[in-house]
């Protein structure tokens, strides 16, 4: 795995959510199960204890995704640049359309109707290392398009 770039507020969510997982969560998955077996019926039918086998699944996978992430992180901090940089907010605007806010931030915490677009998305990587007032082409899966960069925070 390669290093995953984070915002501070980004790792602290997702050390908040592998607490939640390892503590509370996998307690209330082993109650299901619990309960499910304490019923008595036949295990390889109990509907209940299928799906609470496939909760604890997921949620292992979750876990193991989480702590390999955390630890490849590499905490971004949002240092004042000219430039558009990982951590640094940037107001876009294409063609005759309302100008838009994004945060780039690494891929693990990328959410683009939230206002946070990684680094290697098309829009991101055609944003960085360019400037407030410059125009830059996007070559995205859908086509290419050109957008000015309004302002860099």
């Amino acid at each position: 795995m390669t290093t995953q770039f984070l915002t501070q507020e980004g790792h602290d969510k997702l050390t908040d959510e592998l607490k939640y997982l390892k503590t509370a969560r996998r307690d209330e998955v082993a109650r299901r199960l619990q309960d499910a077996i304490d019923e008595g019926y036949r295990l390889s039918e109990d509907p209940e204890y299928e799906a609470a086998k496939n909760e604890q699944a997921f949620m292992e996978g979750r876990i193991l995704e989480l702590e390999q992430l955390l630890a490849m992180a590499r905490i971004i901090s949002n240092g004042r640049s000219e430039n558009v940089q990982l951590g640094t907010k940037v107001t876009i605007q294409e063609e005759e359309l309302d100008a838009e806010k994004y945060t780039i931030v690494g891929e693990a915490e990328a959410n683009p109707r939230a206002g946070r677009i990684s680094h290697l998305s098309p829009l991101g990587k055609a944003l960085l290392d360019h400037k407030a007032g410059e125009t830059v082409q996007v070559s995205a899966p859908s086509g290419s398009f050109k957008v000015k960069i309004v302002k860099v925070e």
